[in-house]
């Protein structure tokens, strides 16, 4: 599949297509929590990833996270990827260890995944 950059609204039937054609249940997605997009569509968030690097995004912004859009919204946001692991950055695992930054993830995907 290729990979998409998110930068209006979809809604989460669409985010239910995308997973089917993948992994069944769940999208990987990584989101830029300065310029309030995300990617997804990527078998690897380092290939969504490169995507948004090489369209101007700053590493430090970057943050991979699973969507499961048929869960309900209180879980349906996954704060866990490879490319988390930031020692240098204060994140020294693949889940986002800092809340203000999983609070400005969530704005982002709450903003542009609608239903």
């Amino acid at each position: 599949m290729e990979i998409r950059v998110i930068r209006d609204a979809i809604s989460r039937d669409e985010l239910r297509k995308i997973a089917k054609q993948q992994f069944g249940e769940m999208v990987k997605a990584v989101v830029d929590v300065e310029q309030g997009i995300m990617a997804i569509g990527g078998e690897l968030h380092s290939d969504e990833e490169m995507v948004l690097l090489d369209q101007g995004s700053a590493q430090r912004d970057l943050w991979g996270i699973n969507l499961y859009p048929d869960k309900p919204l209180s879980e349906w946001i996954e704060f866990d990827s490879m490319i988390n692991v930031r020692p240098s950055g204060g994140n020294r695992s693949r889940d986002v260890e800092s809340s203000e930054v999983r609070a400005a993830v969530t704005r982002v995907v709450s903003r542009l995944v609608g239903g």
